[in-house]
């Protein structure tokens, strides 16, 4: 039956496993803003999905105002995974990616993917639940300086994908500040525990926004340093690049740099961060 499918088809049931899966709650939107279509075209994608494909999977909850997984809820068009729904979230551009949601194969090409982190339905859908409503929520953590697990509560307000993970901001009421957490270090299954007074709008350095100024390595000859600022679309010699102060480490492992050490021949350095002075406030262990 899959074949005899349209793409957009495909990619609606796709998108409705996904976000019952991992949401625990699915809504016409949903489907109406990423697909462009009308309310009543977008029921009726759903009920078709659940005719054609997974009766009984899912079942409207007049408090939710969406649809929930029922316990016999099984993805048949996805593979489950929590990878499939943080790059729907990152709406990703790689077109690489795009052509093989797609289905898509071209010859001659060899693409190299970060292993997936395993992040269990059961802890994701309670943290999405709290940063949609702005709860706290309480679970247990691991972190290499504390291996063991520690009870934390945290009030989580924004997914972030890293280069090589994901994890979520939060407000972390052991340490009274933001932080960051692993999403593959959670524990257990969270229990939200009420409304939060620590929104997202008082997370300062995640309000700050920050500007790296990438420059060729000055080491390198003025035809190498040509190459590299060719290489990376540099403007009048310069990259500018806009982001928050809370992710400038992450931006920085974007090009491979490591802010405390140059390596010491250019042609592998290659770019280097102008104004350290100006971001060495927001840099990690700074």
């Amino acid at each position: 039956m899959i074949k005899t499918l349209g793409w957009s088809r495909i990619s609606r049931y796709k998108l409705i496993e996904i976000i019952a899966q991992w949401e625990g709650r699915l809504t016409t939107n949903h489907l109406c803003n990423t697909f462009g279509i009308s309310r009543s075209q977008a029921s009726k994608e759903i009920n078709r999905y659940l005719k054609e494909f997974a009766p009984n999977s899912l079942i409207y909850d007049n408090v939710l105002k969406g649809y929930k997984p029922t316990k016999q809820f099984k993805p048949k068009l996805t593979t489950g995974t929590a990878d499939e729904y943080l790059h729907v979230l990152s709406r990703s551009e790689d077109i690489t990616h795009t052509l093989s949601d797609l289905g898509l194969r071209f010859t001659n090409t060899e693409i190299l993917h970060a292993p997936l982190r395993q992040i269990d339905p059961l802890i994701l859908r309670p943290l999405i639940q709290a940063a949609r409503e702005n709860k706290r929520v309480e679970l247990n953590y691991v972190s290499l300086s504390n291996p063991k697990e520690v009870d934390r509560i945290i009030a989580p307000h924004t997914l972030v994908c890293t280069p090589l993970r994901w994890h979520v901001r939060a407000y972390c009421e052991k340490h009274r500040d933001y932080r960051d957490f692993v999403l593959s270090r959670f524990r257990g299954i969270p229990e939200i525990e009420g409304d939060s007074v620590n929104s997202k709008e008082q997370d300062t350095k995640w309000n700050t926004k920050v500007q790296i100024i990438l420059v060729a390595d000055n080491r390198l000859s003025k035809d190498k340093q040509k190459i590299i600022q060719h290489d990376y679309g540099m403007k009048k010699g310069k990259l500018l690049l806009d982001t928050r102060a809370s992710l400038v480490s992450y931006a920085l492992q974007l090009f491979n740099i490591d802010p405390y050490k140059i390596d010491r021949k250019p042609e592998a350095q290659q770019i280097i961060v102008e104004n350290m002075e100006s971001i060495q406030p927001y840099l990690f262990n700074s």
